[in-house]
């Protein structure tokens, strides 16, 4: 399986606190790791667990940052297609706290490719799925050339302005940045998804079915909640192009963002082809 992110990154300095500092106040914080994050580099290290094949369309900064996040990401098995551009790589700083939920500043604006970058569009059409969270209106319809189209709500105006035909866009009940609704889109997405964390999360068809789905259980301590989203997006992404049932799809992408809880960091503890999730995707395939 061939899958592409047309997506951002941030160049991400983890800091493990006991709590997040009130207004004023100083704490101390135990130095943790470094590396490219962002919704396009956490959901691309996802489906490098699972798919064949992981293409990351993007931009970086000319900088010292952006030539470690390329190296980095290509380190982590993904095929980075990048346009450097002269300004600052976007930075971010995760405070995680003693119950591993993360609280996130971000310096600079989010960094999308353009059609008109010198990238290898054309490979698009020969991939069986393609996320977007990032990007110009061009860009997302050259992703619309892979088999199956899933994007991220917070992108939600280029969604609607670009008239694009989406396959699954999933956004955040949570997250005001991730809102959306059927009446947002001139053409309603075949499948609209809603997050809610450790409650699971809803999800709307075009022709009207709606339904609702667990988190499961969780294995062990939540360490950090950092790319949990992402995981589940990833998972997602990656089961839709298999062909799974609606119900398997959604408990996939599920388990996914719970296997993300358990790691330092969104790379750490993702769900891969090992874990017992993916078994019973492919048994739940082998069954239909």
């Amino acid at each position: 399986m061939r899958v592409a992110v047309i997506g951002h990154i941030e160049w991400i300095t983890f800091l493990r606190v006991d709590r997040v500092p009130a207004p004023g106040e100083i704490v101390h914080a135990q130095a943790g790791l470094e590396m490219p994050g962002g919704g396009g580099g956490a959901t691309a290290v996802q489906l490098a667990k699972l798919a064949d094949e992981v293409h990351l369309f993007t931009a970086l900064g000319d900088d010292d940052l952006g030539k470690r996040s390329f190296d980095a990401l290509g380190e982590l098995g993904l095929q980075v297609h990048a346009v450097f551009r002269p300004e600052p790589t976007r930075r971010a700083v995760v405070h995680i706290d003693a119950v591993g939920e993360r609280t996130i500043t971000v310096v600079g604006d989010r960094m999308g490719v353009r059609h008109g970058d010198p990238v290898p569009w054309d490979d698009l059409k020969h991939m069986d799925a393609a996320y977007f969270c990032a990007g110009d209106e061009a860009a997302l319809r050259a992703g619309r050339e892979a088999g199956v189209l899933v994007a991220t709500a917070r992108v939600l105006p280029t969604l609607i302005s670009s008239g694009v035909q989406l396959d699954v866009v999933v956004g955040s009940e949570a997250d005001r940045g991730e809102r959306m609704n059927k009446s947002d889109f001139p053409s309603v997405p075949d499948l609209m998804v809603w997050t809610r964390g450790a409650q699971g999360g809803r999800w709307s068809t075009a022709d009207g079915e709606t339904g609702r789905f667990d988190a499961p259980p969780l294995r062990g301590d939540v360490k950090d909640r950092y790319g949990a989203g992402d995981g589940f997006v990833g998972g997602l992404t990656y089961a839709m192009t298999t062909g799974a049932d609606l119900e398997a799809a959604l408990g996939f992408a599920a388990a996914c963002g719970a296997a993300a809880l358990r790691g330092n960091g969104p790379y750490e503890s993702q769900l891969t082809r090992l874990d017992p999730a993916f078994q019973a995707l492919q048994d739940r395939l082998n069954s239909n």
